[in-house]
Parts: structure tokens; C-alpha cells; sequence
């Protein structure tokens, strides 16, 4: 949403297609679906409401993922050395301080 409101901000061409969002939290995309408004979510009612018309005008649709197969805790969660060294794998990220480390340890 951010970089698309950059995008009609400098006046470029949107990118108009859906950007599917994965979420393991059954809950939360039962109420981003939902239109009744619960007491236990009355803190989260602005931001629902932005979700919902995203979701109803089809731009953003909602997809279940487990939380094993989440990739994005690698951004937002303390992990493992192990399972941090795969999501960073699986998302294509590498340690540019690796080589040289590589390089210091031959040279001791």
C-alpha cells in the first residue's frame, strides 16, 4: 500500500494487479472479512475498515499460511541461528561480510 501511494504520488503508472496477503492468524482474517463489529476489536475499527475496502474492492485478498511456512518472521521475530539461516535463504538474502570472514579466518 505504502510504495503504491508513493507510486501515484510522483505520478507513475500503478502496477494494477492484487497483492495477496499471507497471514497465519484465522481470526484476524475472519474479522478483516467480516463486517460486524465486535467489542473485542473497537481498538482495531479504523484500521479494519481501511483492510475490509482493500479486500472488497479485490486489490488486496487474503490467503492462510501456517506459521511454520511464514516467511516473514525473519523480519519481525527473534529465531533460531537455524530457521533464521533458512527464511534468509529462502528469501534470497545473503551476508555480503561472509567472503571476508572467510578471508580473516584463512589468514589466522
Amino acid at each position: 500500500m505504502w510504495l503504491l501511494d508513493l507510486m501515484r504520488k510522483q505520478n507513475s503508472e500503478p502496477w494494477h494487479r492484487a497483492y495477496l496477503l499471507f497471514c497465519d492468524n484465522n481470526s484476524a482474517i475472519s474479522i478483516a472479512h467480516n463486517p460486524v463489529q465486535h467489542d473485542r476489536t473497537k481498538h482495531i475499527e479504523i484500521d479494519r475498515h481501511f483492510i475490509k475496502e482493500k479486500l472488497d474492492s479485490g486489490l488486496i485478498p487474503t490467503s492462510y499460511v501456517p506459521t511454520g511456512l511464514q516467511m516473514t518472521d525473519v523480519f519481525t521475530k527473534g529465531l533460531a541461528t537455524t530457521r533464521f539461516q533458512e527464511l534468509n535463504d529462502k528469501l534470497g538474502m545473503i551476508d555480503i561480510h561472509l567472503p571476508t570472514l572467510g578471508e580473516v579466518l584463512e589468514i589466522l
